[in-house]
């Protein structure tokens, strides 16, 4: 009778996934550098309605304005004449971004200018006014 020869090489039958994690660690590295960051006003108001509302994307500094006349930046609430200095260090993280401004529509319209003025000053011109869409 002939002898069978076993071989016990476990070693060949392993998977190497050393390539597979490389990818993934480069494609998550891809992603958060590719991924814009939104810095949010820190608040909801009651914006107006509009019927020529339409939809803004891309990165955005976003400034809230409540209808008791606080203005929020990044989750603060900031003086009008803080406005232009928190805008230009907005501007400084993200220099394409436009500049939304999200006010109540019972805040003071005044107020509304003075900051429209400030944005501009910190040196950016798109700025918009942000309205729900009409029902």
């Amino acid at each position: 009778m002939a002898k069978r020869h076993v071989n016990n090489d476990v070693d060949s039958a392993d998977i190497d996934i050393t390539p597979m994690l490389d990818i993934v660690f480069i494609m998550l590295i891809f992603f958060i550098v590719t991924t814009s960051f939104v810095k949010e006003s820190g608040i909801t108001v009651n914006r107006p309605s509009s019927e020529t509302a339409e939809q803004k994307t891309g990165s955005n500094l976003l400034v809230a304005i409540r209808a008791n006349g606080e203005i929020w930046i990044d989750r603060r609430v900031v003086d009008v004449r803080s406005v232009r200095a928190n805008i230009e260090r907005m501007k400084a993280d993200n220099p394409e971004g436009a500049a939304i401004i999200q006010a109540d529509e019972f805040a003071p319209s005044g107020l509304l200018v003075k900051v429209m003025d400030q944005i501009r000053l910190a040196g950016i011109t798109n700025i918009s006014i942000a309205a729900r869409e009409a029902p």
